[in-house]
């Protein structure tokens, strides 16, 4: 075989390869890039909610399953980090790929509808997942010891809208996970009436519903006559004396009705609020815009008042987006640090039919280094998989590239056949 023709086939090798792939699996090596570009502008794991800065001395420590799982788990987190609008928004949208996608196949009118179906039903599958899947999840690391990790707003099955069955030690057990010391339990309307020290500790609170508003009180309260505030405005802000006479704090829940009283947050003050919550990750609360943080923010450090995030758990979803950092020698504002994901401090940044490709962007963006690597080696085990041609009745897997691979050099490598010999 002359050397003209060994260089020929060793450079036409890959370019059959390249163009096969191309062509063949083109979402696969999309995605590929998409993981690569991404870190070019990476996002960190946490934000301090105050500041905007990453925090230096808290971590978020990812377990070893959840790293080797990071495709599941990343997805179904950044599932659970949207606020009600983008979530509609990201379902309806990639619904709608999906069943495009299907009926464009090829193939008979039956295999194209089916395909059809088949993708929007992977979807609402993932929704559900994300909600209610046992998995892996992140846990917070704090460096100094004597912060205490708290959640100052979650519920149980006694609230109307908490998961059934989701009892205390549930609630303990899904913050323990996450690296929470302790988390007050407010269930709507319905007094704290058992304590659980383990896994963590457990404190007494309430979620009072009064006047389109929800008041967090921490603290052991007795029952109130709800309709004595519940009559306007005037009335609602009379519940924070009355809970400071019965030796409990009243933070506002801001974040999910923010806009019913946002023009009365002096008279809040006035009033004798003690603090606001400023990032919440119910899906409702979620959403809570920057600009608006910020003003409560402003407000809060002229007033010295605490500033709270809340995981506004009810059983729903695995993991939380904020935790906080309670310090016992400070007073206040500065009693209290927010770190928060930025994953869902963007939420509130983003228009919501955005959320079909801006959450996944978000998603890929955040990803550590190990999460990064775990995404590209599932790509490439599936792309490898699926990319090899087999003869009938071959296993697939990375057996078969070798053999393929292998077949494809000795066939380009074999000098052509002698020519006949003329005929008479």
């Amino acid at each position: 075989m002359s050397r003209r023709a060994t260089v020929a086939s060793g450079t036409l090798i890959p370019k059959i390869v390249r163009v096969n792939l191309l062509r063949r699996h083109p979402i696969a090596l999309a995605l590929i890039a998409l993981v690569l570009l991404s870190a070019l502008a990476p996002l960190p794991p946490l934000l301090d909610a105050v500041s905007g800065a990453p925090p230096a001395d808290v971590d978020l420590v990812r377990p070893t399953l959840y790293t080797l799982l990071a495709p599941i788990s990343n997805v179904l987190d950044a599932l659970t980090f949207l606020s009600l609008e983008r979530a509609k928004a990201l379902l309806l949208g990639w619904m709608g790929v999906l069943v495009l996608w299907g009926l464009l196949q090829r193939g008979t009118l039956r295999r194209r509808l089916i395909a059809a179906l088949l993708g929007p039903l992977a979807v609402v599958l993932l929704g559900v997942a994300a909600v209610l899947l046992p998995r892996p999840v992140a846990r917070l690391v704090a460096a100094d010891s004597t912060l205490t990790v708290i959640d100052y707003h979650a519920h149980t099955a006694r609230s109307h809208d908490g998961r059934r069955g989701w009892t205390l030690q549930d609630l303990a057990a899904w913050h323990a996970a996450q690296g929470f010391g302790a988390s007050y339990v407010t269930d709507h309307n319905v007094v704290f009436e058992g304590g659980i020290d383990d896994p963590i500790r457990l404190l007494p609170g309430v979620e009072w519903s009064v006047f389109d508003q929800h008041v967090v009180a921490l603290g052991a309260v007795g029952p109130i006559d709800r309709g004595v505030y519940g009559r306007d405005t005037r009335a609602m802000l009379g519940l924070f004396g009355a809970l400071h006479r019965q030796g409990a704090i009243g933070i506002a829940s801001l974040p999910e009705y923010w806009r019913n009283h946002w023009g009365d947050l002096d008279d809040f003050v006035a009033a004798g609020t003690d603090g606001f919550e400023i990032v919440n990750c119910a899906p409702k609360a979620i959403g809570f815009p920057a600009v608006a943080r910020a003003q409560v923010l402003q407000i809060a450090e002229a007033r010295d008042l605490l500033v709270v995030g809340a995981s506004d758990n009810h059983g729903w979803g695995k993991v939380t987006c904020v935790w906080n950092l309670s310090s016992p020698s400070a007073h206040g504002f500065r009693s209290n640090r927010v770190v928060a994901r930025p994953i869902a401090l963007a939420q509130g940044e983003w228009r919501p039919w955005t959320a079909a490709y801006t959450q996944p962007w978000l998603m890929l963006a955040g990803l550590s280094w190990s999460e990064r690597s775990s995404w590209l080696t599932w790509i490439l085990v599936i792309l490898i998989y699926r990319a090899v041609p087999r003869r009938e009745g071959d296993p697939g897997g990375i057996g078969i590239l070798a053999r393929s691979l292998s077949l494809k050099i000795v066939r380009l490598r074999r000098p052509p056949p002698p020519p006949s010999p003329p005929t008479a």
